[in-house]
Protein backbone atom coordinates (compact mmCIF):
# COMPACT_ATOMS: atom_id res chain seq x y z
CA UNK A 1 0.00 0.00 0.00
CA UNK A 2 1.17 3.42 -1.12
CA UNK A 3 1.61 5.91 1.81
CA UNK A 4 -1.35 8.20 -0.04
CA UNK A 5 -3.54 5.32 -0.44
CA UNK A 6 -2.65 4.49 2.95
CA UNK A 7 -3.66 7.77 4.39
CA UNK A 8 -6.76 7.97 2.43
CA UNK A 9 -7.42 4.78 4.23
CA UNK A 10 -6.64 6.15 7.53
CA UNK A 11 -8.80 9.31 6.90
CA UNK A 12 -11.67 7.36 5.58
CA UNK A 13 -11.27 4.74 8.78
CA UNK A 14 -11.16 7.86 10.93
CA UNK A 15 -14.42 9.63 9.88
CA UNK A 16 -16.55 6.44 9.35
CA UNK A 17 -15.78 5.58 12.69
CA UNK A 18 -16.11 8.99 14.33
CA UNK A 19 -19.43 9.49 12.13
CA UNK A 20 -20.29 6.16 13.34
CA UNK A 21 -19.98 6.67 16.76
CA UNK A 22 -21.46 9.77 17.44
CA UNK A 23 -24.91 8.65 15.43
CA UNK A 24 -25.35 6.09 17.34
CA UNK A 25 -24.55 7.99 20.55
CA UNK A 26 -27.76 10.01 19.30
CA UNK A 27 -29.56 6.90 18.97
CA UNK A 28 -31.54 6.29 22.18
CA UNK A 29 -32.82 7.13 25.67
CA UNK A 30 -32.02 10.70 26.94
CA UNK A 31 -29.52 10.85 30.08
CA UNK A 32 -26.16 12.25 30.78
CA UNK A 33 -23.96 13.05 28.12
CA UNK A 34 -20.92 10.85 26.51
CA UNK A 35 -18.50 12.18 29.36
CA UNK A 36 -20.33 10.72 32.10
CA UNK A 37 -21.78 7.54 29.71
CA UNK A 38 -18.20 6.99 29.17
CA UNK A 39 -16.73 7.41 32.45
CA UNK A 40 -19.68 5.16 33.81
CA UNK A 41 -18.74 2.39 31.90
CA UNK A 42 -15.52 2.45 32.59
CA UNK A 43 -16.40 2.13 36.53
CA UNK A 44 -18.90 -0.55 35.57
CA UNK A 45 -15.92 -2.66 33.78
CA UNK A 46 -13.07 -2.09 35.94
CA UNK A 47 -14.92 -1.26 39.09
CA UNK A 48 -14.13 0.99 42.08
CA UNK A 49 -11.36 3.77 40.85
CA UNK A 50 -9.78 6.71 42.31
CA UNK A 51 -10.63 9.89 40.45
CA UNK A 52 -7.25 10.50 39.32
CA UNK A 53 -6.95 6.69 37.86
CA UNK A 54 -10.37 7.31 36.33
CA UNK A 55 -9.78 10.41 34.51
CA UNK A 56 -6.29 8.96 33.30
CA UNK A 57 -8.71 6.11 31.46
CA UNK A 58 -10.91 8.72 29.95
CA UNK A 59 -8.06 11.26 29.25
CA UNK A 60 -9.38 13.84 30.75
CA UNK A 61 -8.30 16.19 33.58
CA UNK A 62 -9.14 15.78 36.93
CA UNK A 63 -10.73 18.22 37.02
CA UNK A 64 -13.22 17.65 34.69
CA UNK A 65 -14.09 14.15 35.88
CA UNK A 66 -14.83 15.46 39.45
CA UNK A 67 -17.61 17.41 37.95
CA UNK A 68 -18.50 14.38 35.80
CA UNK A 69 -18.34 12.37 38.83
CA UNK A 70 -20.20 14.83 41.34
CA UNK A 71 -23.38 14.69 38.53
CA UNK A 72 -23.81 10.87 38.19
CA UNK A 73 -23.52 10.90 41.91
CA UNK A 74 -26.65 13.45 42.05
CA UNK A 75 -28.40 11.31 39.69
CA UNK A 76 -27.35 7.82 41.69
CA UNK A 77 -25.48 6.92 38.83
CA UNK A 78 -22.49 6.24 40.97
CA UNK A 79 -21.48 6.57 44.84
CA UNK A 80 -18.20 7.85 45.64
CA UNK A 81 -16.48 7.74 49.36
CA UNK A 82 -13.25 8.67 50.47
CA UNK A 83 -9.94 6.60 49.65
CA UNK A 84 -8.93 4.79 53.18
CA UNK A 85 -5.43 4.76 51.97
CA UNK A 86 -5.31 8.62 51.21
CA UNK A 87 -7.74 10.35 52.59
CA UNK A 88 -7.26 13.36 49.97
CA UNK A 89 -8.27 10.90 47.10
CA UNK A 90 -11.61 10.19 46.38
CA UNK A 91 -12.90 6.49 45.26
CA UNK A 92 -16.01 5.89 42.80
CA UNK A 93 -17.90 3.07 42.13
CA UNK A 94 -20.86 2.50 39.48
CA UNK A 95 -24.21 2.11 41.85
CA UNK A 96 -26.59 -0.48 40.57
CA UNK A 97 -29.14 1.71 38.99
CA UNK A 98 -25.70 2.81 36.97
CA UNK A 99 -24.46 -0.69 35.87
CA UNK A 100 -28.53 -0.71 34.58
CA UNK A 101 -28.14 2.77 32.90
CA UNK A 102 -24.56 1.29 31.05
CA UNK A 103 -26.31 -2.20 29.81
CA UNK A 104 -28.94 -0.33 28.59
CA UNK A 105 -27.71 2.50 26.74
CA UNK A 106 -25.21 -0.53 25.38
CA UNK A 107 -28.00 -2.40 24.40
CA UNK A 108 -30.27 0.14 22.30
CA UNK A 109 -26.72 1.15 20.59
CA UNK A 110 -26.00 -2.50 19.56
CA UNK A 111 -29.87 -2.69 18.24
CA UNK A 112 -29.16 0.20 16.61
CA UNK A 113 -25.93 -0.90 14.61
CA UNK A 114 -27.81 -4.22 14.32
CA UNK A 115 -30.59 -2.34 12.01
CA UNK A 116 -28.22 -0.54 10.20
CA UNK A 117 -25.73 -3.80 9.43
CA UNK A 118 -28.80 -5.75 8.46
CA UNK A 119 -29.20 -3.22 6.15
CA UNK A 120 -25.45 -3.86 4.00
CA UNK A 121 -25.26 -6.85 1.25
CA UNK A 122 -24.10 -9.94 2.82
CA UNK A 123 -20.88 -9.32 1.60
CA UNK A 124 -20.39 -6.35 3.07
CA UNK A 125 -21.28 -7.33 6.63
CA UNK A 126 -18.71 -10.42 5.93
CA UNK A 127 -16.19 -8.10 5.32
CA UNK A 128 -16.82 -6.00 8.31
CA UNK A 129 -16.97 -9.61 10.56
CA UNK A 130 -13.22 -9.85 9.06
CA UNK A 131 -12.15 -6.96 9.58
CA UNK A 132 -12.97 -7.02 13.43
CA UNK A 133 -9.87 -8.73 14.72
CA UNK A 134 -7.59 -5.98 12.85
CA UNK A 135 -10.46 -2.64 14.52
CA UNK A 136 -9.45 -4.94 17.82
CA UNK A 137 -5.73 -5.07 17.32
CA UNK A 138 -5.92 -0.95 17.11
CA UNK A 139 -7.68 -0.85 20.21
CA UNK A 140 -5.23 -3.35 21.86
CA UNK A 141 -2.50 -1.08 21.50
CA UNK A 142 -4.48 2.05 23.85
CA UNK A 143 -5.04 -0.69 27.01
Amino acid sequence: MTTSSAQDVSGRLFLAVGRLSRSLRQAGIPGPGHGAISALATLVNYGQLRLGDLAAKEGVAAATMSRIIASLVEAGYVSRESDPVDRRAWLATATEEGERLVSGVRSTRVQELNKRLARLSTEDQEALARALPALEALLAEDA
